[in-house]
């Protein structure tokens, strides 16, 4: 309560506003040292800033040229060479090492992520695709189902459905998302929880009728329901 009769007289008062601006600049004048000090810590962080903002971007810029070796092999199935480079180029894992924090280096996680799925190596698929993050419509949606793909290769259908309907979750639309609910509904059937099953189906068949999976769904779904 006082606290607000002190503010309404600020605001109504002049005078008192007057006073207190005064004390303020007797303070500054009287604590030089304090006020120095503050502001030139603000400029150190601000300096800091934006010195780190233009090191990342200049570091990016390198790490994208030195991936492009990589990304030859990866497209070339030549996954090894993709990973680990071929001793004058760096590989996509030289490249998330070396260019920590760069746009360039998280899109390498991608990589090594299919690259090792690729490889059946499924744990080490799973360590890159986790650390991958992306805004994008596709792709961001798409690790979470190379992901589901992995436990699906390691028969642990209850994580793999799990990131199958995160990945349908990711921005839902009716090119990627029916896909993703049909893998679900699979590992539901893996797993014998058919009424989850048919709730991914009933998805494409209620949401996404224009989908290349709907005629898929509509069948499947019938299959369950007359097997119950």
């Amino acid at each position: 309560m006082a606290k607000k009769k002190e503010t309404e007289e600020l605001l109504e008062n002049p005078e008192v506003l007057a006073e207190k601006l005064e004390g303020a600049e007797q303070w500054v004048e009287q604590n030089p040292k304090i006020v120095f000090g503050v502001v030139g810590a603000l400029l150190l962080v601000a300096a800091g800033y934006f010195g780190f903002t233009y090191y990342v971007s200049t570091q990016d810029a390198q790490a994208q040229r030195e991936m492009f070796q990589a990304i030859y092999y990866f497209e070339a199935d030549s996954l090894s060479l993709a990973l680990n480079g071929d001793g004058n180029n760096l590989g996509f894992i030289d490249i998330i090492d070396e260019y920590k924090f760069t746009d360039a280096a998280n899109l390498a996680h991608f990589y090594a992520g299919v690259a090792f799925l690729k490889q059946g190596q499924f744990e080490a698929a799973r360590l890159y695709l986790k650390d991958f993050s992306s805004k994008d419509l596709l792709v961001q949606a798409r690790a979470y189902s190379l992901i589901g793909d992995s436990y699906m290769e390691e028969q642990n259908y209850e994580e793999a459905a799990t990131f199958y309907n995160k990945a349908a979750g990711y921005k839902p639309n009716k090119f990627f998302t029916p896909a993703y609910l049909m893998k679900a509904a699979l590992a539901y059937e893996k797993l014998n929880q058919n009424n989850k099953a048919i709730e991914a189906y009933d998805k494409i068949i209620n949401q996404y009728w224009e989908s290349a999976e709907y005629q898929n769904a509509r069948k499947y779904k019938a299959r369950l329901e007359s097997n119950s």
